[in-house]
Formats: structure tokens, C-alpha cells, sequence
């Protein structure tokens, strides 16, 4: 009696292996590349996000330093352009800092000096400004020398354009960092490509005479290698996820440190990880299979 026919038994095997000796090496370095990705967008991000913050706490503030003119105090000077300040339009807050502060400022500069009274000392009025209409450096400026003050007004201007010089040069290097790993991340898949298809020439020749289309084989290598880099960017977006949230609850609300604040949604950020590394795996597996077809 003939045994009944069992399709999974006749079926033909498949062009690639489902697994292969080479496979453990691939998922790990591109989870490594994709991890040190994800790595760099979070870090981007929190940078940003502190550029930022820094950048609106100087934009919303200036500091006047104010010196004493003929027999008034410097106290009294500092009162006297607090009080012209706070009359001016886009200005929420005038306050004059106490001379403690100010030698504290400049006590690291003169070294241990017993008594500074004796020397003249200028002082300081913080300024608060408008968010939406701040009051000018020039206004201010002009305001101190209608009341006949000595002082000099400081916007933090060039501050903050250091500042957003910085976060610039930041994205940009983080740009140039990400690109380096896909690109790095392709010429690992199409290594592999190459290999895959020097292991199986005489079967690429024979599909080429039955009638098979260079695509069509090509495809095979991008479905498996896009495949493969799926599963490491989410490992290596996994991992950065997990070390990212680490971080936020060492540091609590700061992250781990003021300079990187990492939130919560940022961990978000590392989500499109395995749809990117699987599209940048499918094309260099692609590019790189039809070349050595064309050329088997």
C-alpha cells in the first residue's frame, strides 16, 4: 500500500538555507551599528533639547552691571537703575543682586581677598524680559543714560550664538556619525551578499538557464538580508531603549546629567530603527546581487 503524498515532503528546498553559519556574526554587528545609531539620535536630541533651554533662559533675561558715579554708593546705584528698569516696556523684573554676589563673582579672580569693600566693586541688576515683546539691549541702554547711570548692559547675545553655534556643529557631527553607520552597516550586508552568492554560483547559473530573471534572484538576497537587519535594529534599538531609560531614572528629571536631558518620549525616537536598517540592508543587498549576476 503507497503511503500518502505529504507536500512538506516533496517540497522543493530553498534557494538560501533559512539559517546560515554566517547569520549570528551579521545579526550581531548590524545590532551593534544600529545600537551605536540609536545611541546617537538620543544623544542629539537631549543635546538639542538643552540647547534650547539654555538658549531661552539667556534670550528671556540680561544682567546691567552698574558703577557708583561721584558720592553715591554703589548700592544705591544699583537700586536707583533696578528701579528705571523695571518702568521700561518688555521688562518683567528688575532686581538688584546684593553685593555678596558680586564678590563671589569676582572673588575667584582676585584670589583669597580678605575684605573687598575697599575696592570698587561694581554691581549687578538682573533684568527679566518679556517673552513676547523683550525689552532691547539698546532701550535698556538708553533708559541707564537718561538717569545719568554708568553701566553696561549685557544681553548674553553672544552667549546664546555660541550656544546655537554649538548644537549646530552637534547635528551636523551626529549627522555625519549616523551616516558612517549605514553606511558601514551596508557594506556588512553586502559582504555578506557576496559571500551568499560565491557559495551558490552553480545555482544562480542554473536558474539563469531555466529562464530565471536577474530580479528575481536579486530579490531573494534583499528579502533575507532585509529580514536579518530588521531583527538586529530592533535588538540594537531594544538595547538603547533599555540604556536610555536607565540613564533617565539614574538622573531623574535631568537625565543623567543637566548637559543631556533625556526624556521619556525621546526613548521613542529608536522605533523606526528596524524599518530603516531593513531598508538600508535591502538595497545594498539588491545593488550588490545584481552587479555579480550580471557579471556571473
Amino acid at each position: 500500500m503507497s503511503e500518502p503524498f505529504d507536500p512538506a515532503r516533496w517540497r522543493p528546498a530553498s534557494f538560501l538555507p533559512e539559517e546560515d553559519a554566517r547569520d549570528p556574526a551579521l545579526l550581531f554587528v548590524v545590532a551593534v551599528l544600529c545600537f551605536l545609531a540609536c545611541l546617537t539620535a538620543l544623544g542629539v536630541i537631549a543635546g538639542n533639547r538643552a540647547a534650547q533651554g539654555w538658549a531661552s533662559q539667556l534670550t528671556g533675561e540680561a544682567t546691567v552691571i552698574v558703577r557708583a558715579r561721584g558720592g553715591e554708593t554703589p548700592d544705591a546705584a544699583a537700586a536707583r537703575a533696578a528701579e528705571t528698569l523695571a518702568g521700561v516696556p518688555g521688562v518683567t523684573e528688575a532686581r538688584a543682586l546684593e553685593k555678596e554676589k558680586a564678590y563671589e563673582l569676582i572673588r575667584p579672580w582676585l584670589g583669597d581677598v580678605a575684605d573687598l569693600d575697599d575696592l570698587p566693586v561694581p554691581r549687578l541688576v538682573a533684568v527679566g524680559l518679556d517673552d513676547k515683546a523683550p525689552a532691547t539691549a539698546a532701550t535698556l541702554d538708553k533708559a541707564l543714560k537718561g538717569q545719568g547711570l554708568d553701566a553696561v548692559v549685557d544681553d548674553h547675545s553672544v552667549w546664546i550664538k555660541d550656544i546655537r553655534h554649538a548644537a549646530g556643529v552637534v547635528r551636523w557631527t551626529a549627522g555625519t556619525l549616523l551616516a558612517l553607520i549605514a553606511g558601514a552597516a551596508a557594506a556588512v550586508v553586502a559582504y555578506a551578499t557576496r559571500a551568499g552568492l560565491a557559495a551558490r554560483r552553480d545555482v544562480v547559473e542554473v536558474l539563469h538557464l531555466t529562464g530565471a530573471e536577474d530580479s528575481q534572484i536579486a530579490n531573494l538576497f534583499e528579502l533575507r538580508f532585509a529580514r536579518i537587519a530588521a531583527l538586529s535594529g530592533a535588538a540594537g534599538a531594544l538595547g538603547a531603549a533599555v540604556l536610555g531609560a536607565v540613564l533617565r531614572l539614574v538622573g531623574g528629571g535631568q537625565g543623567i546629567t543637566p548637559a543631556l536631558p533625556i526624556a521619556w518620549v525621546d526613548l521613542l525616537a529608536v522605533l523606526p530603527c528596524p524599518i530603516l536598517a531593513a531598508l538600508v540592508a535591502a538595497v545594498a543587498a539588491r545593488i550588490t546581487a545584481r552587479r555579480l549576476i550580471q557579471r556571473l
